[in-house]
């Protein structure tokens, strides 16, 4: 847990007597697994593969058997699932490379050039959109699992006590918190394979109250991939 601020920096409450704190992010996944002990679980089972996922996509295929396959007979460390961005100002993180390693750069994170920037077929460069389902091997996620993570700054909503001792909930955000982020996760693997999934079928996230990437979105894609709601 970390101390969330305001846009000056200054330290947020909750109450009083409570400082207002943030989790770790969810690159904070695997090292949280190895102190519940539940690696000695992973490996007394024989499992060389974790596949990890965002819940807040309505569509997430888990344990995909396609994608898992593709990842290990392409003889790479690691794989994460993409779909291509409908427009340069889509607020997902894409999937590149780094000084020749695999990297994922975050939508707050990009300059208006990178966003823009068409390749020779006059596509975007950055195209591949990641929905947050990746796979690991298990033996790369021990030997990274001790490095340092970059703390990512994501500004927020965050409720907080104003000076007159009030619980406020603003409606825009107000604040930074300070995350490691699993996407971090992916540049210190050797290589990563970049699979593309059909969107529709696949990325249905949650995001927004209404409009876009809301709930009333993602049920209009189950209901058109079969599923009764």
């Amino acid at each position: 847990m970390a101390p969330s601020v305001d846009t000056n920096g200054k330290i947020l409450m909750e109450s009083r007597s409570k400082i207002s704190l943030s989790p770790n992010g969810n690159g904070g996944w695997f090292s949280s697994l190895v102190r519940a002990g539940l690696l000695d679980e992973i490996k007394e089972k024989g499992v060389q593969w974790i596949n990890v996922f965002a819940v807040d996509n309505v569509l997430q295929r888990i344990a995909d058997p396609s994608f898992i396959g593709a990842v290990i007979d392409s003889g790479m460390q690691s794989g994460g699932k993409v779909v291509s961005k409908v427009s340069p100002d889509e607020r997902v993180g894409v999937l590149c490379l780094e000084d020749g390693m695999p990297s994922i750069v975050e939508y707050y994170e990009m300059t208006e050039e990178m966003r823009t920037l068409l390749d020779d077929n006059r596509e975007l460069a950055y195209k591949y959109g990641v929905i947050l389902n990746y796979l690991f091997n298990v033996d790369k996620l021990e030997e990274i699992c001790d490095r340092k993570m970059p703390v990512h700054v994501v500004s927020k909503k965050i409720p907080f006590m104003n000076d007159n001792g009030e619980l406020v909930k603003p409606d825009s955000p107000n604040g930074y918190k300070f995350e490691t982020l699993v996407l971090d996760m992916v540049h210190m693997q050797d290589s990563c394979l970049p699979y593309e999934v059909v969107r529709d079928k696949e990325f249905a996230p949650v995001k927004n109250a209404e409009g876009v990437d809301s709930v009333e979105s993602a049920r209009k894609l189950l209901q058109a991939n079969g599923v009764k709601i």
